[in-house]
């Protein structure tokens, strides 16, 4: 592969004018935010495979208030030493729990409605109804959630529509969109205020 010089992608002083702005940024500097919500919705992950979709959420729950919720067998570690391994610098900020079933975690939040999401679904996660405290649930990416749970809770399934010919969505952009939908109709996303 022959890389281009950036002059031809870019026209001629790009870089500095995106330097100079990217400067001129104060990155402790007030971000448009609002109130947290109580009670939260909680994420939940059912047997996560891939890290980096973990970390994402875990940035996304940290950015919302959000607690993230572990379930089963992980195919990563946690411990402190991985965590900050792997620069995930706010980690310190999600409140984060492991369970060894959702059955487990069901018993630790028995006022938590469940909401499944699949690929394989039949409605969309716009008709959903969502309520503060609600869980949103979401399997590994290899496979999702196990079919006899999808079978034996087919009211509580929703999915995420897509008009491109793709299997599913990378499973961090499927939580924020579903946990963005879910604040959004619980009024969590105003008012806004900078802070």
């Amino acid at each position: 592969m022959c890389a281009r010089p950036p002059e031809a992608i870019f026209p001629r002083g790009f870089a500095s004018r995106v330097s100079a702005t990217m400067t001129e940024r104060e990155p402790n500097a007030p971000k448009l935010r609002t109130a947290p919500l109580t009670p939260p919705f909680r994420v939940v992950l059912v047997e996560p495979e891939i890290p980096p979709n973990t970390g994402s959420i875990a940035r996304t729950c940290a950015a919302t208030n959000t607690p993230l919720h572990l379930v089963g067998k992980l195919g990563f570690k946690i411990d402190e030493h991985s965590v900050r391994r792997a620069g995930l610098d706010y980690w310190h900020l999600v409140e984060v729990a492991q369970h060894e079933t959702l059955v487990d975690f069901e018993r630790a939040h028995p006022a938590a409605r469940l909401h499944l999401f699949s690929g394989d679904a039949e409605r969309s996660y716009l008709e959903a109804p969502f309520q503060p405290g609600d869980a949103l649930v979401f399997g590994k990416e290899s496979v999702g959630l196990p079919r006899e749970l999808l079978a034996a809770n087919r009211d509580r399934v929703w999915g995420i529509p897509m008009s491109g010919a793709v299997r599913s969505m990378n499973l961090s952009n499927a939580v924020a969109v579903v946990l963005f939908e879910a604040l959004r109709q619980a009024g969590a996303l105003g008012p806004a205020f900078r802070g």
